[in-house]
């Protein structure tokens, strides 16, 4: 396989992979630092500023840029199937060593690295989108769409008809008591201790919540297959009005549904709703515009920084983990549990500007991440020219 040159890859796919990893990294970030799979936020961070930034946390970005990655996952999956099936090679052999590398590396990553890893889980889930690539784009954007709706509504009915028969603390997750105890395995344990609290924390968000993945992550590789397939930023320009429609609709619906908690009393099923519905809506708004953007030349020369990221996305990801397991875990600076959500947030934003540049110094000179090579290495059975 010939590698992608620059004129072939579409600019607005990398600045919206980079665009994601910020803000992957920003909801990441709250669990880095914290304990945040066990606590109840807005009561555990109790200054007003940690609660302010949470919030908006919450709001603008949480639950929208995961979404926009899956999104974009299954849009480059049908662009691969495409380039492959001109080479006339077998798309099956080589997506399936595609995601078995992506479920080790997952795996890896979340036993060794963060447990909130989501390669392993898009891994798995590709697996399955397998079955439906045949499927023309229309019909894969409605099946998707279907998929997503149907599932995630009446698991929201249900959670609003449980919160009128049980006390809304029997439907509560939180638990300070766990969340002190995780907080101090990562602050003081030595690598070992650290490892097997991952491997549980892990096993608690993925195993547990793989029904909700399937219907939330799967049906988001079929839209974004869907799009890829009708080729909407291949041929950007002919849908610009729709993208900015896109963009409006979609960001001023989904901003009333984040809202919707902090307007009425939060509940368990009002913040399942609000991240179920609100953050995907979001999240399209986010690619829409995007995509509309990328057809104006000052706003590009603008965006197109974020490219640098998106070109490699993966290896930027693991990066932060690396990064931030060194600063707040026990083996490293121990500083799990001791900083604020202010200054988590600052953090991201340092850490992000220093692979900003890191990025883009590098993409200059080589074709590939380090571990988007390897990568393409085990994929194509074969070692890629690495340097330009």
């Amino acid at each position: 396989m010939n590698s992608v040159t620059e004129k072939e890859r579409i600019i607005s796919l990398d600045i919206m992979r980079g665009f994601a990893i910020l803000g992957i990294f920003l909801v990441n970030m709250l669990s880095f630092h914290s304990p945040f799979l066990y606590i109840d936020p807005l009561s555990w961070w109790t200054d007003s500023s940690d609660q302010t930034v949470y919030s908006a946390i919450d709001i603008l970005v949480q639950a929208s840029f995961y979404p926009l990655f899956a999104l974009l996952f299954g849009y480059s999956l049908i662009m691969l199937r495409e380039r492959v099936l001109k080479k006339e090679l077998s798309f099956k052999v080589i997506a399936g060593r595609r995601f078995t590398f992506l479920l080790i590396i997952g795996l890896m990553h979340a036993f060794f690295l963060w447990f909130g890893d989501i390669l392993a889980m898009y891994a798995i889930l590709a697996f399955i989108f397998l079955l439906f690539v045949r499927m023309n784009g229309k019909s894969l954007l409605i099946t998707g769409v279907i998929i997503y709706i149907v599932p995630n509504l009446l698991l929201c009915l249900l959670l609003f008809a449980a919160e009128l028969i049980f006390p809304p603390d029997n439907l509560a997750f939180y638990d300070n008591s766990i969340a002190e105890e995780t907080g101090a395995v990562y602050r003081t344990g030595d690598f070992a201790e650290i490892t097997s609290q991952r491997i549980e924390d892990w096993y608690t968000n993925n195993i547990g919540g793989f029904p909700i993945m399937l219907i939330s992550i799967l049906p988001l590789f079929l839209i974004g297959g869907g799009a890829a397939k009708l080729k909407l930023l291949e041929n950007a320009d002919q849908w610009r009005k729709l993208f900015r429609n896109l963009t409006i609709i979609a960001v001023l619906l989904g901003l009333l549904m984040k809202l919707l908690p902090y307007i009425m009393d939060r509940s368990l099923a009002l913040d399942y709703f609000q991240d179920t519905f609100g953050g995907p809506l979001l999240a399209i708004g986010y690619g829409s515009c995007i995509a509309w953007a990328a057809g104006n030349v000052h706003l590009l020369k603008l965006l197109k920084p974020l490219a640098y990221i998106g070109k490699m996305s993966l290896s930027n990801y693991l990066f932060q983990s690396l990064t931030c397991s060194i600063l707040f875990y026990g083996y490293g600076f121990g500083l799990f549990g001791e900083i604020s959500v202010v200054t988590g947030t600052v953090l991201v934003f340092i850490i992000y500007t220093i692979q900003l540049l890191f990025s883009r110094f590098y993409v200059k000179r080589f074709n590939y991440g380090p571990v988007e090579w390897l990568w393409r290495s085990f994929t194509y059975w074969e070692l890629p020219k690495m340097k330009k």
